[in-house]
């Protein structure tokens, strides 16, 4: 009686798909669960940028438009407030994004303390996240006034005669950052929290053990092993300093004067005038401005993480 021994198959993965990935197999199937995302970024952000490229090279209503090259950004580019705009928005940008960077670091490392209330302070601290920014706008409106605000009765308590937060040009620009700070630094310190709990606590036992003290654990655990949080909130803050306008709106309209205006107030003023095409640029130019500044920094930090 004779056998007869059948050999097996070999799997051939002579499929182009299979064989520049590796042995696995993908098929077009697959790349339709893509689709749905796909759309929806395509229609609430491709089409409408594309769309402001195209409007903002036109003089536009809401029934008809005409191509008018590139007069919008000459013109924007001449608008006597744009300058104080652009510097304002980069003051804006940098104070409230260095200070929720420093606030919220701080503010993690005392919350991640063992201290009492430990998760009740936490909520304190993220609750104006939030809070409405109009309302806040509102509310700090009226604590700023001058005359009747709560904050310059409390400081004229103590003998101090405080300033006209929103009504000195000194004071306009500042005193919105402040409130932004206010507003945003829970998030920061949110972020920092993941962060600094994520660190292995072998690291600080470990330093403890060798005799460092708190400001040497500090220094040299928590604050390099940081570096992705920190990264994170810059660029999140930098953001929304950049794109910055309900809070600048709700407090001083860009007032007194254009002293507290940013671009993205400056591009209002002109959509309330009728100049659509105009204030289109503007937030073409927007867009561009915070593309230029965060890509590039974005890299540049992330580069630098990775180096380390």
């Amino acid at each position: 009686m004779t056998t007869t021994s059948v050999k097996p198959h070999a799997r051939s993965d002579s499929t182009p798909a299979a064989s520049a990935a590796g042995g696995k197999f993908y098929t077009p199937y697959s790349f339709w669960f893509y689709l749905p995302t796909a759309l929806i970024y395509s229609v609430l952000f491709l089409v409408p940028t594309f769309a402001s490229f195209y409007y903002s090279l036109t003089r536009w209503t809401l029934f008809d438009s005409k191509f008018i090259g590139l007069d919008n950004f000459v013109m924007f580019f001449q608008e006597p407030a744009l300058i104080k705009g652009f510097t304002n928005t980069l003051i804006f940008a940098v104070v409230t994004s260095g200070s929720k960077v420093v606030l919220g670091l701080l503010l993690a490392v005392l919350l991640t303390s063992r201290i009492v209330g430990r998760g009740y302070l936490r909520s304190v601290v993220f609750f104006p996240v939030l809070v409405s920014t109009i309302g806040v706008g509102i509310t700090f409106t009226v604590l700023m006034n001058p005359e009747r605000g709560i904050i310059n009765g409390a400081l004229s308590v103590v003998g101090i005669d405080g300033p006209g937060w929103l009504t000195d040009p000194k004071w306009a620009l500042l005193s919105i950052a402040l409130v932004d700070v206010w507003k945003g630094v829970g998030l920061a310190t949110l972020i920092y929290i993941a962060g600094i709990v994520s660190i292995p606590r072998e690291y600080m036992e470990a330093a403890r053990v060798d005799g460092a003290g708190a400001w040497e654990s500090f220094r040299r655990i928590v604050l390099p092993l940081s570096r992705p949080a920190t990264v994170t909130v810059i660029i999140l803050s930098l953001i929304g300093g950049l794109r910055s306008f309900e809070l600048i709106w709700a407090m001083t309209r860009g007032g007194p004067g254009f002293t507290s205006d940013v671009i993205s107030s400056v591009i209002y003023k002109q959509y309330q005038a009728g100049f659509y095409g105009l204030s289109t640029a503007g937030n073409v130019i927007l867009f561009l401005v915070v593309t230029a500044i965060v890509l590039p920094l974005n890299w540049f930090l992330n580069r630098k993480e990775v180096n380390l």
